[in-house]
């Protein structure tokens, strides 16, 4: 007997048929994967700031080593420290006015031409390995510039010893040249080593030639001195023939200076020569009637 079919309610939608089971022997169907893809604007940022890091920790680490230094250390000894790193081509000292200094920078011409920390008094402190050697790229000082600083050093130190005489000790220089170790005496606006227009040595550059004797006499060097003197003319015009003129007095000054080196335990045997140049080399080239043109140099050859 067959049944009715259930009636369907007006306005509903006609029933989906069922799909026939499948066969025994049909392929079971394969399964369905989602594979889920996150996208992240922008790559890994790797270690790169491991290395920045590392680098201001070492920046860092330098500056409080510095700050560290520059506490534990006297004036003296940092100003003895730049100048041992200070460059030392004889070329550049005889031309600048820091290196040129009676330690290596004292300002007697005006303007640097390298760079070094203006002011420097030389090495007083540091000491320097007999054995040490290394050139001017090395901070390193050879023989003759390590003999050029003990000189400058001794005349310091006696220059210091006597105060009426403290005043005076920017008016030396202590420099090395190819010829040797020279010793400038200099003139300036507040003092000269003679009196005016004459050959007469005043007191204070008497006793400082003095010391310059006793610092320069166990060296068992010839000496070479030299006079020089500025560019204005000899009182009020040039000389004619047979006349005094610039050249005689830098002469004259010249002896005069060799004749007070003898008076102080030097032999006449320790004189090469004596020379006057009168204006001919001037100290501030840019301005020939400086009163820093007139000076004595004492070369110590070799």
């Amino acid at each position: 007997m067959q049944s009715a079919p259930l009636p369907v309610p007006s306005g509903s939608p006609p029933p989906t048929p069922l799909s026939p089971p499948p066969a025994a022997n049909a392929p079971i169907p394969a399964p369905i994967i989602v594979k889920k893809v996150t996208v992240v604007a922008g790559g890994h940022h790797g270690g790169a700031w491991k290395v920045a890091y590392a680098d201001f920790v070492t920046a860092m680490m330098a500056f409080f080593l510095l700050m560290w230094l520059l506490g534990a250390t006297t004036e003296d000894q940092r100003k003895g420290l730049a100048d041992y790193f200070t460059p030392t081509l004889i070329k550049m000292r005889e031309q600048s006015a820091g290196a040129d200094g009676m330690l290596g920078g004292s300002s007697i011409v005006d303007a640097d031409n390298y760079p070094n920390a203006a002011g420097q008094t030389g090495n007083q402190a540091i000491t320097v390995p007999r054995d040490a050697r290394g050139g001017p790229t090395e901070g390193g000082a050879d023989d003759a510039e390590r003999r050029r600083m003990e000189i400058a050093r001794q005349i310091a130190e006696r220059i210091a010893a006597v105060e009426r005489l403290q005043r005076l000790a920017r008016q030396v220089r202590v420099t090395q040249t190819p010829e040797g170790i020279r010793i400038d005496l200099v003139d300036d606006a507040e003092f000269s080593m003679f009196h005016l227009g004459s050959t007469v040595l005043v007191p204070e550059a008497r006793e400082l030639l003095g010391i310059i004797g006793q610092t320069v006499a166990p060296t068992g060097k010839q000496l070479i001195v030299r006079g020089h003197t500025d560019a204005l003319p000899w009182r009020g015009g040039d000389s004619g023939q047979g006349r005094p003129n610039n050249w005689s007095l830098s002469t004259g000054r010249a002896e005069a200076t060799r004749q007070e080196l003898l008076r102080h335990a030097l032999p006449e045997s320790r004189f090469n020569r004596i020379e006057g140049v009168a204006d001919r080399e001037p100290l501030v080239r840019n301005d020939p009637a400086d009163p820093r043109n007139r000076r004595i140099s004492i070369l110590l050859v070799g």
